[in-house]
This record gives C-alpha cells, structure tokens and sequence, in this order.
C-alpha cells in the first residue's frame, strides 16, 4: 500500500462512484478500478461494496478511510515542511482548537506572535476537545488548544489563567435584574444553552446550591450557545472571553455570583514528544 493508492482510496469514497472520482482524479476507469482493487488484494480484505449507483464503505472501508485521512495529512505536511526548510522559511506550526478559545488566543499571544515571526504558516484544526485530542495522539497537529475540564493524563499542559462564565441572552430574560450579576437562583429560572462539555461544571453548581436547573439546549460549540442566545431562546453560559466571539446588540451579558462556574484554557501536547522550535517559541508567549 502506497500513499497514491490511499490518496485514489479516499477519492472514490469521497465522490462517491469510480467514475466521479477517475474524472476528478483526470485518470480513466479502467485503471483506477484497477489501482482499488489491487489496494484489496495487497491488504487482503474487500473494502468497499460497488452498486449500481455508489459504492459503499464495508468495516474495512471505514478504518482505512480514517487512518488513511491522517496519513495523507501528514504526508502533505512533511513535505511542505521540507520546502519550507528549503526556501529558507520559518515553517509551519500545526495546532487544534476550539472556537472558545479563539477570543482569548488572538486578543494578545498570536499578533505579538506574528508579528516577531511573520514568516511561520498556521495549519489549523477546529473541533471540539475530544477531536483536539484525538488529532494529538494521531500526530496530525503539535498542539492543542483546549478547555477544562478535559482528562489530561497522557499529555503535557501549559494552562492560561482562569476565566468565570457568563450569563448571556436578550435583554428581556433579565429585566428585572439592574446590576451587572445574576444569581443562581435567578438563573435557574430561565432556559439555559449550554456547550456540552460543561454540563457537568454548571449542573454540578445549580445541584450544590440546591437548585433546579432546565436547560432548553446542549451543544457542542460556544458559537451554536451564542447563536441561540442571540436569536432570543434562551441564556447562554459560556466562558467570559468567549462572548466576544461573535458581538451582538441583540443581547446583554451578565455576570454570575457563583465562584465554582470557572474554566481555563490549556495548550497541551503529548508527553514524551519533542516540540520542534516554532512550538517552543508559541507556548513562550502564553
């Protein structure tokens, strides 16, 4: 098995037909067809069933597809950062994110950053914190950028200062509140949207203080949390710098009187792994 033959591999499961993927591929059926089918026999398992229509990923399939993503990533990004050493460039520093921290990363640490090495590519992979970490133990990026609370055994952590959450939604959810702060008790009132990974944190708080608390959403991203905010369903409680990541005059933010609603963003690599020298150089300014 060869990187084109993983590379024809992915085609065809991404255009979905051989024939799609000979035209995109600018290759003729016949010997792409052919180029697949010797991929099989060289791993001994079928890994595709071929319909009249599409083809469908087997078991099989499905693993090498995954797999094969992140060695064609790598394989891509090896070979630029050897061009990148040839031309005489700075190279390219590969990280994971997730949108929260976004507001917190380019406020300060990234423009200075650039600014002393602009000649240093970003190669950037957003999800949540599990798909971060799995794209660090899989060696697709160097760092991650991720929040509490995650499970941090296996990794080096580099951890920011901590942040309160906020309380965010349109102004009529807090009419009757003239300061600046909400309490629990007047938060567990109204319909909350919450990022999944901090459930736990706010239900655990809400349970503490003897609480009810309803939520009207749960999701993945503090974008989606916003977005729902904005649009009027609901309060959202995200991490404070992260409310600033999409403005809005459709909303007011409120602090909350609970000292356990804290977070704090962490970049984390693999233990056990040398950071080259463009990593070393990033995490000196956080």
């Amino acid at each position: 098995m060869d990187l084109k033959q993983l590379l024809y591999f992915k085609t065809v499961v991404e255009e979905g037909t051989i024939s799609a993927a000979a035209k995109k591929l600018n290759l003729s059926q016949p010997p792409l067809s052919q180029q697949i089918k010797q991929l099989e026999s060289e791993l001994g398992v079928t890994l595709m069933e071929r319909g009249a229509r599409k083809i469908t990923l087997n078991e099989a399939g499905r693993v090498l597809y995954e797999k094969g993503c992140t060695l064609l990533t790598l394989a891509e990004q090896t070979v630029q950062e050897l061009r990148d050493i040839h031309d005489g460039l700075e190279g390219t520093l590969t990280l994971g994110t997730i949108s929260s921290s976004g507001a917190i990363i380019l406020s300060d640490a990234l423009p200075a950053f650039h600014s002393l090495h602009p000649h240093i590519r970003f190669e950037l992979h957003e999800g949540t914190t599990f798909q971060v970490i799995d794209l660090l133990n899989a060696g697709v990026i160097e760092l991650g950028i991720v929040r509490t609370p995650f499970h941090s055994e296996g990794f080096e952590t580099h951890f920011l200062e901590s942040e309160p959450m906020v309380a965010v939604g349109a102004p009529a959810f807090f009419e009757s509140i003239s300061s600046d702060i909400i309490t629990l008790q007047a938060l567990s009132q109204k319909p909350l949207i919450y990022y999944r990974r901090f459930e736990s944190l706010i239900e655990g708080a809400f349970e503490s203080a003897g609480l009810p608390s309803k939520a009207v959403c749960k999701n993945d991203d503090a974008r989606t949390s916003l977005m729902w905010a904005n649009a009027g369903i609901g309060v959202a409680v995200i991490p404070s710098s992260a409310s600033r990541i999409i403005a809005s005059a459709n909303t007011v933010c409120k602090n909350i009187d609970a000292n356990v609603l804290n977070t704090r963003v962490a970049l984390i690599w693999r233990k056990g792994h040398t950071l080259s020298r463009i990593a070393r150089s990033f995490l000196a300014f956080f």
